[in-house]
């Protein structure tokens, strides 16, 4: 059986009641906890088996982890990274990492951030492909040769998969609003454009030229992958 996920929860010694670990240990992930940057960095050297995800919990220490966050991101640039902030700390990008959370967040929101970055567990996720496009429906994120992995939101989901699922076909701009937004009200559609930009981006190789999901002017959208023999031109 494939084993559980691995989290590395960096925090602060006199972390108590304020510990990650409770939450994460609950959907059943394995976690290693370690109190200091250089303790992850050491850790991380040691160890055979590297960590699925990072969670650096600078609330419960008594700096805000940029400096040390940014080193871990340069020892382990694949490994997704959540960084966790005391109230009222100014979010810094420059920390490099995935994601950032300011406490107080619930243990819903700390596992829905969890689960989007870790990596999918074939035996439980339905997968839907279609050429080099791999859509993972409950961790909603799509994986494309060439370019990697993309987190989808919710309606980006629905929409790829209403793409993946029906390759080939023309997907009226009404059968798309109802699909995804559940309306029929087809009057103002700029939403739907926007999210078609969306999918483009993560799935195109030019997306202000796109060779995969393609207009039919005036009726919708149609996602077709050409053969390898076809001039993408």
């Amino acid at each position: 059986m494939p084993s559980s996920p691995l989290v590395l929860l960096v925090e602060g010694h006199n972390a108590g009641r304020d510990s990650l670990r409770p939450m994460l240990l609950k959907p059943g992930y394995e976690v290693m906890v370690v109190y200091t940057g250089a303790e992850a960095l050491d850790w991380l050297q040691a160890q055979a088996r590297t960590p699925d995800l990072i969670v650096f919990d600078a609330s419960t220490m008594r700096s805000n982890g940029v400096r040390n966050c940014r080193r871990l991101r340069r020892s382990a640039e694949l490994i997704p990274i959540i960084h966790s902030r005391a109230s009222g700390e100014d979010e810094d990008r420059s920390a490099g990492a995935d994601v950032y959370l300011e406490r107080p967040y619930s243990a819903r929101k700390l596992l829905n951030r969890t689960r989007a970055l870790l990596p999918a567990d074939s035996s439980r996720e339905e997968i839907v492909r279609y050429g080099s496009i791999t859509l993972f429906r409950s961790k909603r994120s799509v994986g494309v040769a060439g370019k990697g992995e993309f987190i989808l939101t919710p309606k980006l989901a629905l929409l790829l998969e209403s793409f993946v699922r029906q390759p080939g076909t023309l997907l009226t701009r009404r059968h798309l609003m109802q699909t995804v937004w559940q309306t029929d009200f087809v009057g103002d559609t700029r939403t739907l454009d926007v999210h078609v930009r969306w999918v483009r981006e993560c799935i195109e190789s030019d997306p202000s030229r796109p060779q995969l999901l393609k207009t039919v002017r005036g009726k919708g959208y149609m996602l077709s992958i050409p053969a390898p023999n076809d001039d993408p031109a």
